[in-house]
């Protein structure tokens, strides 16, 4: 049924809640995760005038081998539990890029925390399982991860 899931994760706890259902997904139907990382470019101008160019694209290379680092890690963990899969990094928006890799890959579901925020936080920061549910063509399971 789910051949392929697609776990988009931001490198938080609450984002790894997800984590759990998809193994049992992935054990039930003998399924193969993706590991998805996005990293968008950090388009704030933070320091201070006259900040060579070179400083931020070597944040954002480097914020591009952590993301890698930690897919690698996680892979390593669901290897030993006995879950295949494997890790991707790509860079841009995020909700449009998980749509993006979801079409790309044909996955069969994709699935993803939400961190649960509403009101004018949500308003403020916006939401990537909003805008994945409210964008993406095929199933979806979100879960609701809480704090603690």
């Amino acid at each position: 049924m789910y051949q392929t899931i697609l776990v988009p994760l931001d490198g938080s706890y609450r984002a790894e809640r997800i984590l759990s259902h998809v193994e049992q997904l992935a054990r039930q139907f003998n399924s193969r995760l993706i590991l998805l990382r996005v990293v968008e470019p950090d388009l704030s101008t933070g320091g201070s005038l006259g900040t060579p160019a070179d400083f931020y694209l070597e944040a954002y290379e480097r914020s591009i081998q952590e993301a890698r680092d930690y897919l690698t890690a996680l892979q390593g963990e669901l290897r030993q539990r006995g879950i295949q899969s494997r890790t991707l990094v790509e860079r841009g928006p995020v909700v449009s890029t998980i749509i993006s890799v979801a079409n790309r890959e044909d996955v069969d579901l994709v699935a993803i925390a939400s961190h649960g925020r509403s009101g004018l936080s949500r308003v403020f920061y916006g939401s990537v399982a909003a805008g994945v549910l409210q964008r993406i063509d095929r199933p979806l399971l979100l879960v609701r991860a809480s704090e603690g």
